[in-house]
């Protein structure tokens, strides 16, 4: 019977983001025999601009995973099948099904939906998000072929991997996926960490303890980690020599690796320093946390002064928030700053950013940029806050680090690096006395920031920070 034929659907790996062409399945939340329904997130997969779980679009048995954790699948591959409740498949069929099938003539109607946010839909109502990553794609059913069958999946189909054994009561240990993340990294069982987060969480401290209890006197712990992560990649990867570990460059890394080539050979980079006396600054910022003036949760910080600082430089010189087309050989001046923070997260780098950055209050800001870093450190950071970004700032100072050359975010005409602040002996008001000093280094597109534009949004930062009551006058 037809039925019997339709039974099976397939659910393909979706493009997550703009463009995106494959992803790397991180976790799968189901196994074979699974009862799924519509709207259930099935897996998680890391893409090159963020981690995303999948939902899947109907309700039905799984039959088949045709992909392990840690394989890189290409967008528009199946990754799942169903057997859809309610017909012949969702059992396990005694015999072939008849070698005859009918047209699908009573198909859905193909629909294609992106990541929440982006792009058009059409057809079918809206799924609601489970988080702000969520994916809701739907795969078009299609009838499978006449020789096959529900009980005889295609035999190129790569090896499913164990299933996760289930804890004590039937549940998957509960964490966040940066933290599963981190725990494969590790090499770490998530059954077996004690939880300690609320309703049974468990924490990247939870991990950390759990490693510290159980270390012997092996390869040092991160060389292991990353053997043990190569491990989880269908094919094994060599390693040559002793102590040489081959790591796959995949995701977030193989993404900024490849915007960072193309800046550097694209655009001509120019760099500029300068030290600033951030005495004021430094004093400013413990004003503005005791006093409590932009909110009792607000997080106050350096970064945010030097945030402001630029901001309030490119509105005295907006030319510098600018890109350059190539194609119309034309300089576009961008309306409204998007400010990029460069974040260092388990993924690799990111450089989520801030809309509109330049209409925010000090207050705002500060609220804007918490969001930001809480929302990286997840990992939960979405593509569409990483995109359209105009001007970036890295801080390099948390590391301990004076300052560097940075490299531009591709698209930008413009990167701020922002130096360690340190105690060192300063001419002030004609005396050499302890000041706590900075260096703040600024690159550019030397294709449409001049010698002068630069230097003169350099030196307005540095004038900002250095007289922190300016960014009120100035702003």
């Amino acid at each position: 019977m037809t039925t019997e034929v339709r039974s099976l659907r397939e659910f393909k790996m979706p493009d997550v983001g703009e463009g995106l062409t494959e992803a790397e399945i991180l976790s799968w939340y189901v196994k074979p025999g699974d009862t799924v329904t519509d709207g259930q997130v099935v897996c998680e997969v890391e893409t090159a601009k963020a981690a995303v779980e999948l939902p899947i679009p109907f309700n039905g048995v799984v039959e088949q995973l045709f992909f392990p954790e840690g394989a890189t699948v290409d967008v528009g591959t199946v990754i799942i099948s169903v057997a859809v409740a309610g017909e012949a498949g969702a059992a396990p069929a005694a015999a072939p099904a008849p070698a005859a099938a009918e047209p699908a003539a009573e198909a859905e109607p193909e629909r294609r939906e992106v990541l929440v946010g982006y792009g058009p839909r059409t057809g079918g109502s809206q799924r609601r998000a489970r988080r702000t990553t969520t994916v809701t794609a739907v795969a078009t059913p299609k009838p499978a072929p006449a020789a096959a069958a529900p009980a005889a999946p295609a035999p190129a189909a790569p090896a499913v991997p164990a299933p996760v054994a289930e804890v004590p009561g039937g549940q998957r240990p509960l964490a966040k996926p940066p933290v599963r993340k981190l725990a494969k990294d590790l090499g770490i069982d998530l059954r077996a960490v004690t939880p300690t987060g609320p309703d049974g969480v468990i924490t990247r401290e939870d991990l950390h303890a759990h490693a510290a209890a159980q270390a012997a006197p092996a390869a040092p712990a991160v060389e292991q980690a990353v053997v043990e992560a190569t491990e989880a990649v269908a094919a094994p990867v060599p390693v040559s020599g002793a102590g040489d570990v081959r790591v796959p460059i995949k995701g977030v890394r193989k993404a900024t690796a490849q915007a960072m080539v193309a800046s550097a050979f694209t655009a001509p980079h120019v760099t500029e320093f300068v030290q600033v006396d951030v005495t004021r600054t430094m004093k400013f910022v413990r004003k503005l946390k005791e006093s409590g003036e932009l909110g009792r949760d607000v997080r106050v910080s350096p970064l945010l002064l030097v945030a402001k600082a630029l901001l309030t430089a490119i509105k005295r010189h907006p030319e510098i928030n600018a890109q350059w087309d190539e194609a119309a050989q034309e300089i576009v001046v961008k309306g409204q700053v998007n400010l990029g923070i460069a974040a260092a997260t388990p993924r690799g780098l990111i450089v989520p950013n801030i809309k509109d950055a330049g209409s925010r209050t000090l207050s705002g800001l500060a609220v804007a940029l918490g969001e930001l870093v809480e929302t990286a450190r997840q990992g939960k950071t979405p593509p569409a806050d990483m995109q359209g970004g105009t001007v970036t700032i890295t801080n390099v100072g948390v590391f301990g680090v004076d300052t560097g050359t940075p490299i531009l975010n591709p698209g930008e005409a413009a990167i701020l690096a922002f130096g360690a602040v340190r105690e060192l002996p300063w001419v002030h008001k004609g005396k050499v006395v302890p000041r706590q000093v900075t260096t703040l280094a600024l690159s550019f597109d030397h294709r449409l920031v001049d010698g002068e534009l630069g230097s003169k949004v350099l030196a307005d930062v540095a004038a900002l920070l250095e007289h922190p009551k300016r960014l009120i006058t100035w702003g």
